[in-house]
């Protein structure tokens, strides 16, 4: 078994390779430092060395070596000739402006991005510093021993390093040490004002972004001035940070060059400067962060996109990483702002490892979006009155009349004998067809529900710190049940009675049933509750949830794209309808993109998927209340009187309420969860909200399953309480 730990031992560790660092005493380790060593072998050293600091205490460990150096100069020559050629061989301003940031402005592509460092090894051999942090810090723990370093350490250090950064084989610096930090604030500053000049940017700033610079207002000539104008909007101040950013980052780093140049009675003149052009720079970013951020409330209106969500948050944090580095670049002391720039590099690198943190992150407001969409359908699903309800049982009525007709069709399609695939797009189209009936007809499907007043509960969740709140949640809570029970009644009390009548009407006609008695046996054996009924009701429910999420990608889609606009004011399509007519048909789309993506994807799922999974060898099949009670009913049509005697039909009456229940509680569960999510409820209050639901229910059962009694009318003056 020794083999096999020994295969498994690098899977359980940070890193792929093994650690050599852990083999080699730490003086045989420092004697191994060589300054002439080739690239690739001296940060195979430093990785090693960070091994070695990590094998213990990381803490106490980096104590060791500064304390070990201190009393070797031979030791201590070959490590600060090792950093110095460090120092010199690698790109440290590509640390400072690139790591924990994507190359590209799409969310796919940074996907792609994460899970190829996830499966791909990287190299030491190479000059970029962001490509090579990785391997020297990918212990989850870096960050927290390196902010754990006492100020002793710390200071020896930065003493080690300004060893380094004094050996004559580096080539002259205008900045000093400071020059990589100057570099990666241009090209940051580039960034932020690429993104903030972009095409997805200037559409929603308003106006269009000149380029170029207007003089007079960055402080070229006489200072740096305040961006604060009040004649100007919020958009147009945004507008001149963006277009000020480049010559501001220039000026910052001309001052730096010349404070580093001057004798040091001359600085503090300009050293007033150069903080004065920070104090400037820092205002700019400020003013484009904000802009940024306020493209949120835009696409809250007119619909999210994931790439334009991705570059507000990588424009933010760019902003962020400028003046992380202006501390640097401007502190007395610069060590322990340093370590904590090290630190939250470290953080950041992290997260970027981390798939599942970028989805969380860039689909919580998509996620909301799709919520507050079905939320605008779902409230015409929920009953808060005897009006109300008895409405709801008349619209599930007329659903379930097209159900009836839709059981047949099914098995007309199934008599085709048509290919699996074929078959399965027919019954696709056939349940799609039907559940559109239902929907222009404003009819309703039970099943259906249930995913769209999720959301529109979780929109009372808002505020659900107060016991108002609370109490309201569980009235949406009460109101639903009822809305779905009177649903699924109003569908089973139309659908069955519809369906035996058509096979009482073919016997009487034709002296046959419509189905044949073999597909008769087989509905009432495939649809029992002694087989996998319930399990199929279940994976019914996901795929009912399923088509309100496609409902709201697509009528997100639908806004974000403005294609309500486009039918009404495009040219041809007014010339071709007439500017009435286009009108007409943009509203008519825009109220119901999100009911037909919703209805086509739920149809198509149902004959679809069953022949996926089996083309798979996935045991799955779909079990729909509705759509199975009529299929149960148009079977006993067929056996005739004497089914009441066979135990499958009894069964299969049985697994009716469960499959209903399942399809509803599933479907509901699981939009429930997205809709509470993007409301970012706290767990302590979801904690409270199921306590007061489950109170409700022992207090007022009742009220679960029947709408309150409407109040009656009393004399003037007095008041009567309604009931439930």
């Amino acid at each position: 078994m020794a083999w096999i730990k020994t295969l498994l031992r690098p899977l359980t560790r940070q890193r792929w390779w093994p650690r050599p660092g852990n083999r080699l005493p730490i003086e045989a380790l420092l004697d191994s430092a060589n300054p002439q060593a080739p690239l690739v072998e001296r940060h195979l050293w430093l990785i090693q060395l960070i091994d070695w600091v990590r094998r213990g205490e990381p803490v106490s460990g980096t104590q060791f070596v500064v304390r070990h150096l201190r009393t070797h100069p031979e030791r201590r020559a070959r490590v600060v000739g090792v950093l110095a050629a460090f120092w010199r061989d690698t790109d440290v301003a590509a640390l400072l402006a690139d790591y924990g940031f994507s190359p590209r402005s799409s969310f796919l592509n940074e996907l792609g991005e994460r899970l190829r460092r996830k499966t791909l090894p990287g190299t030491p051999d190479t000059g970029d510093l962001a490509k090579l942090f990785n391997l020297l810090f990918d212990d989850p723990l870096d960050g927290a021993w390196l902010a754990a370093l006492d100020a002793p350490t710390l200071e020896e250090l930065a003493a080690l390093w300004r060893e380094a950064l004094a050996e004559p084989t580096l080539p002259a610096s205008p900045a000093g040490w400071r020059e990589p930090f100057l570099d990666a604030i241009a090209y940051l500053v580039s960034q932020v004002r690429a993104a903030g000049m972009s095409p997805a940017f200037r559409s929603r700033l308003g106006t269009r972004v000149d380029d170029g610079f207007v003089p007079g207002e960055g402080g070229h000539d006489g200072g740096p001035t305040h961006i604060v104008a009040s004649s100007q909007s919020d958009e147009q101040l945004g507008r001149e940070a963006f277009r000020q950013l480049g010559r501001a980052a220039e000026r910052l780093h001309e001052l730096a060059i010349n404070e580093a140049n001057l004798p040091p009675e001359e600085r503090q003149a300009a050293s007033t400067a150069l903080l004065q052009e920070a104090q400037y720079l820092r205002a700019l970013l400020d003013r484009c962060a904000a802009a940024a951020r306020g493209l949120h409330g835009h696409l809250e209106a007119q619909g999210i996109s994931v790439d334009l969500v991705f570059q507000i948050d990588q424009l933010c944090a760019r902003c962020r990483r400028v003046e992380e580095l202006l501390e640097v670049i401007l502190a007395p002391q610069p060590a322990p702002v340093l370590r904590s720039l090290l630190c939250e590099l470290l953080e950041q690198g992290q997260r970027r490892r981390s798939v599942r943190a970028l989805f969380s992150r860039h689909y919580a407001m998509l996620a909301r979006k799709v919520a507050e969409r079905s939320a605008e359908t779902g409230e015409h699903y929920i009953t808060r009155n005897r009006a109300e309800y008895r409405d709801m049982l008349r619209r599930a009525g007329g659903g379930g009349a097209v159900i009836a007709g839709t059981t047949y069709m099914k098995f007309a399609v199934m008599a085709l004998g048509l290919s699996p695939f074929w078959a399965g797009f027919g019954a696709g189209v056939n349940y799609a067809v039907s559940f559109v009936i239902v929907q222009l007809l404003h009819w309703t499907v039970a099943t259906k529900q249930p995913a769209m007043t999720a959301p529109a509960m979780a929109a009372r969740l808002a505020d659900t710190r107060t016991d108002e709140a609370i109490e309201g949640f569980v009235d949406q809570v009460a109101h639903l049940i009822r809305s779905q029970v009177a649903g699924i009644v109003g569908n089973l009390a139309v659908v069955g009675p519809l369906v035996l009548l058509a096979q009482v009407l073919a016997w009487w006609v034709m002296d046959a049933p419509l189905i044949s008695a073999e597909k008769a046996e087989y509905v009432l054996h495939s649809l029992t509750l002694l087989g996998p009924t319930l399990l199929f009701a279940a994976f019914t429910g996901v795929l009912l949830f399923s088509s309100s999420i496609i409902a709201g990608w697509v009528e997100n889609w639908f806004v974000l794209h403005r294609l309500d606009s486009a039918l009404r004011w495009n040219p041809r399509i007014r010339l071709w309808l007439g500017a009435d007519r286009a009108a007409y048909w943009a509203r008519w789309w825009r109220e119901n993109i999100s009911g037909l993506a919703a209805n086509v994807s739920l149809g198509l799922m149902l004959g679809l998927v069953p022949v996926i999974a089996g083309f798979l060898a996935l045991p799955l099949d779909v079990r729909h209340v509705t759509l199975s009670m009529g299929q149960i009913m148009a079977a006993a049509g067929t056996l005739g009187p004497g089914v009441i005697h066979f135990p499958g039909f009894w069964w299969c009456m049985a697994a009716v309420p469960l499959t209903g229940l399942l399809n509803v509680a599933v479907s509901f569960i699981l939009a429930l969860r997205v809709a509470v999510r993007s409301r970012e409820v706290r767990v302590t209050d979801r904690a409270r909200l199921r306590k007061a639901v489950w109170r409700r229910l022992r207090t007022q059962p009742l009220s679960f399953l029947l709408p309150p009694r409407e109040p009656r009318s009393s004399p003037a003056g007095s008041s009567v309480e309604p009931g439930n």
